[in-house]
């Protein structure tokens, strides 16, 4: 019997492509700059007892965490600098 080698194509192999997470994507925006932009918690409900200058800081974006920067950025499938 002839043996046959274990050889593969390579032109045939390609790299699975990094799929971006959607939940990552709906609550986190990249700006021009590249900086990531994160809504505040607590501003659902129980408004009421909350002062006005409260919900109006709530209600504004804030840059996220250098920290956490790394990894969300690794989610949503943008490439670091």
């Amino acid at each position: 019997m002839k043996k046959q080698k274990n050889s593969i194509n390579i032109k045939s192999i390609k790299m699975s492509k990094q799929k971006t997470r959607k939940s990552a994507a709906k609550r986190f925006k990249v700006t021009g700059t590249g900086k990531l932009m994160r809504r505040r918690s607590s501003n659902r409900h129980l408004r009421v007892k909350k002062s006005s200058k409260q919900k109006r800081r709530l209600s504004r974006q804030v840059q996220v965490e250098k920290t956490y920067a790394k990894r969300l950025r690794k989610a949503l499938g943008i490439k670091t600098r």
